[in-house]
């Protein structure tokens, strides 16, 4: 009976090590140590794991394919809208999502599925590089004032943050205190 379930249930298992091996190193790795907020981690792991459980299921269940559309339907109405997420951070949730589709899809080619986790991941530790995050910046800034003139107002927000800025929006004004919230980049 043991040797049943196991021979039933070891390419679940074998999937389950590689997500686990993949979203570590991913939430660890690449995010953790670049970006330095836990908060996030739980939400990472979480949708990873969420979204391999019900792929194993609905892989190792018949039921009909409109079901399966019906799942990411309610997946994809799911928004982040918090403030305090970054696109960085975004696309690290898409990354989490992928890895779980991927390696709870039951693709019996383990070796595909390795490699597109490694190249998963190399892509975003390319793209999410220091050297490629140094080149470009965004910061969310508080001014003390409100300004009307688009020249002055950058002028200002160049000569406080010592660089050029090559675009600014203004997300925030309080008429009330007279201050404004602009984000720089």
């Amino acid at each position: 009976m043991l040797t049943d379930l196991l021979n039933r249930y070891s390419g679940i298992a074998t999937s389950l090590v590689l997500d686990l091996v993949a979203i570590f190193l991913m939430t660890h790795f690449l995010y953790f140590r670049r970006h330095w907020r836990a908060d996030l981690l739980l939400s990472y792991v979480a949708l990873n794991i969420g979204i391999f459980v019900t792929m194993s299921v609905l892989t190792q269940v018949r039921i009909e394919i409109a079901v399966g559309f019906g799942l990411f339907a309610i997946l994809s109405i799911i928004r982040l809208r918090s403030s305090a997420v970054t696109q960085q951070e975004v696309a690290y949730y898409f990354l989490a999502l992928v890895l779980g589709l991927l390696n709870g899809l039951g693709v019996p080619d383990r070796g595909l599925v390795v490699a597109l986790n490694v190249v998963l991941l190399l892509v975003m530790l390319v793209f999410d590089s220091k050297l490629v995050r140094d080149r470009s910046r965004r910061m969310d800034v508080h001014l003390d004032g409100v300004y009307t003139n688009e020249a002055a107002l950058v002028a200002e927000l160049e000569h406080k943050l010592g660089g050029q800025v090559v675009y600014q929006e203004i997300t925030e004004i309080d008429l009330i205190h007279g201050h404004m919230l602009i984000d720089v980049r």
